[in-house]
């Protein structure tokens, strides 16, 4: 399946795009320094630009009427199992839904691509809050670490089992 065959039926327009765009950029920026305000150097694991466009990263956006409200990227770890990446709503379009969109999208790419599992490493401090409590609606749950991460008192992880599509 293209990944630009799965449309939602919300006001934001979910699509693969290049993180290397401008406003693509902007927001990139505005999480990295949000992630590397509130966790320690060795445990935030945000991703740059160059990171983002490895051939193993699909990046999806989030426009609305063209203008980009928010981002995410699914990061294949095998064949069956892939991680939740950079997902960040822009701060004056948090509360509209935005998130939720990008990450069941994520995760219906997700299915169709074949995935057994979906994960994410998020922050444990008040900040990321919000992130874990839309993560836990759509069905995440606790997990170990996974891949290279180490666990840590500023870091969780969470996991998503998937049923084939």
């Amino acid at each position: 399946m293209e990944p630009n065959s799965l449309h939602w039926h919300s006001m934001f327009d979910i699509a693969v795009e290049d993180p290397g765009a401008a406003d693509i950029r902007a927001l990139l920026a505005t999480h990295l320094a949000f992630s590397r305000s509130t966790t320690p150097p060795e445990c935030a694991f945000a991703l740059e630009v160059e990171q983002l466009a490895d051939p193993a990263v699909t990046f999806f956006t989030a426009r609305e009427a063209g203008r980009l409200v928010g981002i995410a990227a699914l990061r294949r770890l095998d064949g069956g199992h892939a991680e939740v990446k950079s997902m960040h709503t822009n701060s004056g379009d948090r509360g509209r839904g935005v998130g939720r969109t990008l990450v069941e999208h994520v995760v219906a790419f997700s299915r169709a691509e074949g995935y057994r599992r979906v994960s994410l490493e998020t922050g444990t401090t008040e900040e990321f809050l919000p992130a874990r409590a839309l993560y836990a609606r759509v069905g995440f749950v606790p997990c170990d670490a996974f891949g290279s991460y180490q666990a840590s008192a500023y870091n969780t992880f969470l996991t998503l089992r998937l049923e084939a599509a």
